[in-house]
């Protein structure tokens, strides 16, 4: 490439330096404010050309930049923020926007800068509905603790879920204060709009499930997978051929166990939980279902909740869940990414 560059994003501004190898000429800068527009009409300048590459860090608003150097016919580098930091080594001076610039700009050129997946556009869609749908899904439960809490801190006794009808009916005859009373009606009222919004987005994800090849490979491959849940291991893993084995997979989840130990000393392991949260929670939930007695992994659950206790058994059949689950896309190829029929 003639043109190596970097970019620092931030919310408010763009720090940019790129360099011309062919003159020598290093420019750096700003472009203010950071929006999709300003960064279009600032690679204008670049028109015409297809020897120029920048590389940027995969933090929060990443996407897009990297379609806007795209559509200009730059090459776009994605890189993985915490090995590039580490390439910093011990720190000696002052980190500035400028200097994280320079820093990508500079490993870029050396070819070590450690780069992350870019994602496709439909791939991308897809991982932002069913993030969509888990932040609901949280945000609904928070909302079921708050009103048991509150029930709880004003005496009523343990009762069926207020997801039932049987439920809201005994939520009706308890006696509450009156802020008590009106602090339960708006959570369930809250709850009420969340199932109505979690109600659509799991039709939406049914039916892409069932027309993408991946996430149907998923489905009906692999025991305990469902409309939800396949699309967030797709989405989240990607293209699984950039990774060389399954047991590559599992350390991307962050299901796998961390040890530290010198010499005589060992601490006790513990999840790394480096990778996706949305990865592990969907693994986690689809581990779940091996607890019955019809899972083909039943046995192997029973015996490691035998040894350790029921959660540690689910994260041992979601890490085996995450091997298969990597062996059934590797298989389809191409295809495991195409967008839905």
């Amino acid at each position: 490439m003639s043109i190596v560059g970097g970019f620092d994003v931030h919310r408010r501004q763009l720090t940019f330096e790129y360099l011309d190898t062919e003159s020598g000429e290093l420019r750096n800068g700003r472009v203010a404010p950071a929006d999709r527009a300003h960064l279009r009409a600032w690679l204008h300048r670049f028109d015409g050309r297809d020897d120029v590459a920048f590389a940027l860090e995969g933090c929060t608003g990443w996407r897009y930049v990297v379609e806007e150097l795209i559509r200009a016919g730059v090459a776009a580098h994605l890189a993985e923020p915490a090995d590039t930091a580490a390439l910093r080594g011990r720190k000696r001076h002052a980190k500035t926007d400028k200097a994280d610039a320079r820093h990508l700009r500079v490993h870029l050129m050396a070819g070590d800068l450690p780069e992350s997946w870019i994602p496709p556009e439909h791939v991308l869609e897809a991982r932002a509905v069913v993030r969509l749908y888990k932040d609901l899904l949280d945000e609904r439960g928070a909302w079921h603790q708050r009103i048991a809490a509150t029930l709880f801190h004003l005496g009523v006794p343990v009762m069926a879920s207020m997801a039932t009808a049987e439920g809201r009916a005994a939520i009706g005859r308890v006696e509450l204060s009156p802020a008590g009373r009106q602090a339960v009606e708006v959570g369930l009222r809250q709850i009420d709009r969340l199932t109505v919004e979690l109600d659509e987005l799991r039709r939406q994800l049914e039916r892409f499930s069932r027309h993408q090849p991946g996430c149907r490979a998923l489905r009906t491959g692999q025991f305990g997978v469902g409309p939800v849940t396949s699309v967030a291991i797709w989405a989240e893993l990607g293209d699984v051929r950039r990774f060389p084995n399954s047991t590559t997979v599992v350390r991307h989840t962050g299901l796998d166990v961390t040890v530290h130990s010198s010499d005589t000393h060992r601490a006790a392991g513990h999840l790394s939980r480096q990778g996706p949260q949305l990865l592990r929670w969907a693994l986690y939930e689809a581990a779940k279902c091996a607890a019955r007695a019809t899972a083909p992994d039943h046995d192997y659950y029973r015996a490691s909740r035998d040894r350790r206790t029921a959660g540690l058994a689910t994260i041992s059949v979601a890490r085996k869940l995450a091997r298969r689950c990597y062996h059934t896309l590797h298989d389809l190829g191409e295809e495991a990414l195409a967008p839905a029929a």
